[in-house]
């Protein structure tokens, strides 16, 4: 098993609470995707366990990256943040399963046997918001909670609205993604087209409003 996360208090309770109850191999850890990659690699881990945000790092275009050099490798989200922003996303790009890292040791554990079965795991509270989601649109004019917004973003622009979060200007998104000034652009407008901002204070402020709303007390 392999453990990605940028805390590491958090990988040592993690690795002793495994061996300790599932006698589970771990063959690495690491507190960043490009180390965590060459261990995928190397190692073609059965189960990996990971954080979908490392600072500035996000996740989702590196769980397509996993899958297609670990095809077999089984991949559950253990994070800090609220499900409802990435349930969907993660299931989506080949991972098998969510859980918060403020669960109790018998959930989480709950959720990597359920990977381990071929299975998917997400929260019960999750699995009905999906299952009822086509069932609560509401009018466009009424107010959309973030959950709701959030999933109109493509995972790019996800991106991008999370380093803008962090407050970085477009050429640093730009640099940070190896992309040119002009696609960032691109994309921050696609996001003010989508969220209904009129401005680009507007969309900082949002953006900043999210990241706080985002992270569980």
């Amino acid at each position: 098993m392999l453990i990605i996360d940028n805390h590491p208090l958090f990988i040592v309770g993690l690795s002793s609470l495994l061996e300790k109850i599932a006698n589970i191999n771990i063959i690495g850890t690491a507190d960043n995707y490009s180390d965590a990659l060459k261990i995928a690699e190397r190692e073609r881990p059965t189960l990996i366990l990971m954080e979908i945000r490392l600072g500035k790092e996000n996740g989702l275009d590196f769980i397509q990256r996993l899958k297609s050099i670990s095809t077999e490798s089984v991949i559950l989200i253990i994070s800090i943040f609220d499900e409802r922003l990435y349930s969907e996303r993660i299931l989506r790009l080949g991972a098998r399963g969510y859980v918060l890292k403020t669960k109790s040791e018998d959930t989480i554990m709950e959720a990597i046997n359920t990977v381990l079965n071929k299975k998917i795991y997400l929260s019960g509270n999750e699995r009905e918001r999906i299952f009822h989601s086509d069932a609560e649109n509401m009018d466009n004019e009424i107010k959309e909670d973030w959950t709701t917004s959030m999933q109109k973003l493509s995972n790019r622009e996800l991106q991008v609205f999370s380093l803008v979060a962090k407050g970085l200007g477009t050429y640093e998104i730009a640099a940070k993604l190896k992309l040119s000034n002009k696609t960032i652009d691109t994309h921050k407008e696609h996001i003010k087209k989508k969220l209904c901002f009129k401005t680009a204070q507007e969309l900082r402020q949002r953006a900043i409003e999210w990241a706080n709303h985002s992270v569980l007390s």
